[in-house]
């Protein structure tokens, strides 16, 4: 069985909201939900350890009790960055195995859940081609320092998944030079654990600005005609 931590802690900052971005309603649903309700419905997932934002407790409570969601969930304040919050966030889950979501991406699906689950890997991530050049740059200077190939590089999406003991070692390892991570599997890695991606999808959007609001909003309209 699995542990999902569903990273539910920032506050929205880039889109000018006067609440944090999960309560934002895309698709007439708080952004929060698409996520909870994908993962409700995983049978591998039996806890749901799910952060949340300073004073802000009681409302995601009340969205959990609103969508009716019977997963286990487990309640951890946010820290003081993402990466904090998945350190603390490891030491609440009671299963060997865990999955890492972001609640700010509302497109997962349940098979999503379920072929990262089936992946005979234990740290796996959804990753994506990239479809644009980039480049490394001095960001002081904004001199172009070189070139890099697209075909070793991907787009790192969620969910991903880990061994627990495997996760928590790499945060300690974090910790111990001071530095921390932007998501998950480069630290892994980065710690000495072998780390492998399965192909994940362009639609996998992680909504931080007004842009990524009115294009979830279509992806999510499109996903639900299709559906009817």
């Amino acid at each position: 069985m699995y542990s999902l931590i569903l990273l539910n802690g920032g506050v929205g900052a880039r889109l000018g909201a006067n609440s944090p971005k999960q309560f934002l309603k895309v698709h007439g649903m708080p952004v929060l939900v698409y996520s909870l309700v994908a993962a409700n419905e995983v049978a591998e997932i039996d806890q749901i350890v799910l952060n949340y934002p300073a004073g802000w407790l009681d409302d995601v409570k009340a969205i959990v009790r609103d969508y009716a969601i019977s997963t286990k969930v487990t309640y951890v304040e946010a820290g003081t960055s993402r990466h904090d919050s998945v350190a603390r966030m490891v030491d609440a889950c009671t299963n060997d195995s865990v999955l890492v979501h972001e609640s700010a991406r509302p497109m997962v699906t349940v098979e999503d859940f379920t072929r990262l689950i089936a992946s005979e890997h234990d740290n796996c991530s959804l990753m994506s081609p990239i479809a644009f050049t980039v480049a490394p740059v001095d960001a002081v200077s904004g001199r172009v320092t070189g070139s890099l190939e697209r075909d070793r590089l991907r787009n790192v999406q969620l969910p991903q998944k880990f061994l627990r003991a495997d996760l928590k070692a790499s945060h300690e390892f974090a910790a111990e030079r001071g530095i921390e991570y932007t998501e998950d599997a480069t630290l892994v890695a980065a710690a000495g654990h072998d780390v492998f991606f399965i192909d994940g999808n362009e639609s996998n959007l992680k909504v931080t600005g007004p842009v990524d609001v009115q294009i979830a909003n279509v992806l999510l309209r499109s996903r639900q005609d299709a559906d009817e």
